[in-house]
């Protein structure tokens, strides 16, 4: 690699995986929060995007641990990243795409979005606790009461894992668990998104025109996704891309179609740019 890690003023730590002919800067932001950007390697290592393919983790989140107050400007501080690089392409998963929305500030920052399993509001959380009682599983609600009891960053990775099954296909399962196991994990991130975001959430910008890609698995049981139906969230710059026999992880399951919807979205940023905009002079 030619570039090295780095941490903004407010401790944004970004850490390049991926190193390809291109000029974007793809920032990977992961969902929990409280799971470390070492959950999406997978999908940096299989995209192949043109550039460079960035792990982002917010200060306080995951094993980016920080002193002082590391939540005070979240999810703001985002911008600190966007500002960084040129050509950035924010990737946002899961709850990590709903603080991209929440910050109106990054729009004209960046060259693309990409957002996987995410939701446009809190109402997804509906349909999740929906989910969760058709769907029970015992070894939840067993890790769920010991992180109740004693909110652990160890009970959050033990609570995380036992839900497994809700986050991938029967095919994925293996693969999926295996990869929650081995991740670096911060309860206290989960306690402030808890009060202070979750079931609040409401995007607070839709990009005018910056190319957008909503990508997620078909079989995606955490986060619903026909909330990207609705006709603000169509138009030209926009594409949707559903990935069958994919689930919350779709680049677990699926990495070659995650791969081609990702690859479409880079090359509308290409045929997008204002050198390639407009007729001769």
């Amino acid at each position: 690699m030619t570039v090295s890690e780095f941490r903004t003023a407010s401790g944004v730590r970004l850490r390049p995986v991926a190193e390809r002919a291109g000029d974007l800067n793809w920032l990977l932001l992961p969902g929990g929060p409280g799971i470390g950007s070492e959950s999406l390697h997978g999908l940096a290592d299989s995209a192949g995007v043109p550039g460079v393919t960035w792990l982002v983790d917010l200060p306080g989140d995951g094993s980016n641990t920080v002193g002082g107050e590391p939540f005070a400007r979240w999810p703001g501080v985002l911008v600190e990243a966007a500002e960084a690089l040129p050509r950035a392409v924010f990737v946002g998963h899961s709850t990590g795409g709903m603080y991209l929305l929440s910050v109106p500030e990054l729009e004209p920052l960046l060259a693309g979005l990409v957002l996987v399993s995410s939701a446009p509001h809190a109402g997804w959380l509906a349909d999740f606790e929906r989910m969760v009682g058709e769907h029970p599983l015992p070894a939840v609600d067993v890790a769920g009461a010991a992180y109740e009891a004693d909110p652990t960053d160890e009970h959050l990775r033990r609570l995380t894992v036992a839900s497994a099954p809700w986050n991938f296909t029967p095919a994925g399962l293996a693969a999926g668990a295996e990869m929650l196991a081995r991740m670096p994990y911060n309860a206290a991130a989960v306690d402030w998104s808890a009060r202070h975001f979750d079931s609040t959430y409401e995007l607070r910008w839709w990009p005018a025109a910056v190319p957008t890609l909503i990508v997620s698995g078909a079989q995606d049981r955490i986060v619903t996704q026909r909330r990207w139906d609705a006709p603000r969230f169509q138009g030209h710059h926009v594409l949707h891309r559903r990935i069958e026999d994919a689930a919350h992880f779709p680049w677990i399951e699926q990495p070659s179609a995650v791969r081609a919807a990702l690859h479409e979205l880079a090359a509308l940023v290409t045929a997008t740019a204002p050198e390639n905009v407009g007729g001769s002079s």
